[in-house]
């Protein structure tokens, strides 16, 4: 930490809209050369806007869908149980992906990187089919098994038969952007999402409530709009990927199967697997303890954690940054300046969360009361946010350093990390404090504002010691 630079914290010498317009055109630069500052902000902007890019999918597929019915809601949500599960599995290939095609782009090895992308292609169709059959043939029994009502089962199932049997589809455009942020083309992820979230947000309502001689599908013609808007998006990023993107290209030769690629992507990615499913399980937990308070409770927690995620989308955004300058850094041969490249990152996410914490103290009553007006919904809401961001300028390091971890390849680090803190540890504190102590439901909020400092510290202290820079991928 003590080899930052003055200069590496602060704002790109250029101007920002000339920055900010190379970021989203797309850079050619080598991250490995230029500086470290820069680096950051040009890849930071596009994985920041492709990550609001998907909240906004996930939310106007939800309003267009409300107007169906509470029913129509619940066939979405028992499907997207499943569609977890699978996002577990793309998160976590991704995370694989982006390693591994970094450390052949940073090792100058265009050539094996975009074997790697093949490779990658292949592992996710292959993941995927499980969910095709399923979906396919029994859409009726896993909503059934889920507790869906009458009509879910009876009329709803067609989402899920399209959502599952298409689910190739969302795992591909996971796991194809992937390979473009771990190249180095970030702007092309980007810019694939605006393209299949516009075609989504036009079809939605097309298909949902019909118009002209477009007849109205009802649910089912919200899981076509969004098969169609994402088939189009991986036709599109199929297309730049043969064409060449600025850093990466698939040539002919390499549209063969590679066991060795193919088991180097299966073993980095288990870790990559594991993590997401750790946070998703602790989630749920979490949500079945604060059920125990209250309808009220849970709505305003909801809420809050909705708020939460989409304010804190910058920060991911730079932390993914974090793990491609890592990847190709350590491709390089540069671990010194791949540890370097996340101090400055650290430095730019804490300040921005601190910030973040504040906009919270201030307006935290507001933003909860934008989506509701139930006084006691928006008093735990509000108590979520402020006691949470308590932990915002330490968490901040855990989200960069962790996708430090994962840049390098080390995705079994993180998560043994968050089975221990989340699991072990968050877990039975937030239990014992609701249920034992006059902390109530706010016992849960003190536990994970505990536990995520803790975890955060203790992340960032095992990324000082540097055994991720001998990582081979």
């Amino acid at each position: 930490m003590n080899e930052l630079e003055n200069k590496d914290i602060k704002p790109p010498p250029q101007s920002i809209w000339s920055a900010l317009k190379e970021a989203i055109r797309g850079s050619e630069a080598d991250y490995t050369k230029i500086s470290i500052r820069k680096a950051i902000f040009l890849l930071s902007i596009p994985m920041i806007l492709e990550l609001v890019l998907e909240s906004v999918f996930a939310v106007a597929d939800i309003y267009f869908v409300g107007h169906l019915g509470a029913s129509a809601v619940a066939t979405v949500g028992l499907t997207e149980t499943y569609l977890f599960l699978l996002y577990s599995i793309a998160m976590g290939l991704s995370m694989a992906v982006t390693a591994i095609v970094a450390r052949r782009i940073g090792e100058g090895d265009r050539s094996n990187a975009g074997a790697s992308g093949v490779q990658s292609i292949i592992v996710a169709m292959a993941a995927s089919l499980p969910f095709t059959i399923g979906g396919l043939f029994f859409a009726k029994e896993l909503l059934a098994l889920m507790g869906g009502d009458e009509w879910t089962i009876n009329h709803g199932y067609v989402y899920a038969q399209w959502m599952l049997g298409g689910n190739s589809v969302i795992v591909l455009l996971f796991v194809i952007n992937a390979i473009f942020r771990g190249a180095g083309d970030a702007a092309i992820a980007m810019r694939v999402l605006t393209i299949s979230n516009a075609l989504n947000l036009i079809l939605d309502p097309l298909l949902i409530f019909g118009w002209g001689p477009i007849p109205a599908m009802g649910i089912e013609g919200a899981a076509i709009a969004t098969n169609i808007g994402r088939g189009i998006g991986v036709i599109v990023q199929l297309w730049v990927l043969f064409q060449g993107g600025k850093h990466i290209r698939v040539l002919r030769e390499h549209l063969k199967i590679d066991w060795e690629i193919i088991f180097g992507i299966l073993k980095t990615s288990v870790g990559g697997i594991a993590q997401m499913i750790v946070a998703m399980a602790s989630w749920i937990f979490i949500m079945r303890i604060l059920a125990e308070f209250g309808s009220a409770t849970v709505a305003g927690a909801t809420i809050a954690l909705r708020v939460m995620m989409f304010t804190m989308m910058p920060a991911w955004g730079m932390s993914n940054a974090a793990a491609t300058l890592v990847g190709q850094n350590l491709g390089a041969n540069q671990p010194d300046r791949a540890e370097r490249s996340v101090w400055v990152t650290g430095f730019w996410n804490m300040g921005f969360l601190v910030g973040v914490s504040i906009f919270y103290f201030l307006y935290s009553d507001s933003l909860i009361g934008i989506f509701t007006d139930d006084p006691k919904v928006i008093e735990v809401g509000m108590t979520w946010l402020r006691i949470v961001s308590y932990s915002y300028f330490v968490y901040a390091w855990w989200m960069v350093a962790t996708q430090a971890f994962n840049g390098a390849g080390d995705t079994m680090t993180p998560t043994k990390i968050n089975i221990v803190f989340f699991w072990i540890f968050q877990i039975p504190l937030a239990y014992y404090m609701s249920q034992h102590t006059n902390f109530g439901h706010t016992g849960v909020f003190w536990a994970m504002m505990s536990t995520e400092t803790s975890v955060g510290l203790f992340t960032l202290w095992l990324f000082s010691r540097g055994g991720w820079k001998t990582m081979k991928v």
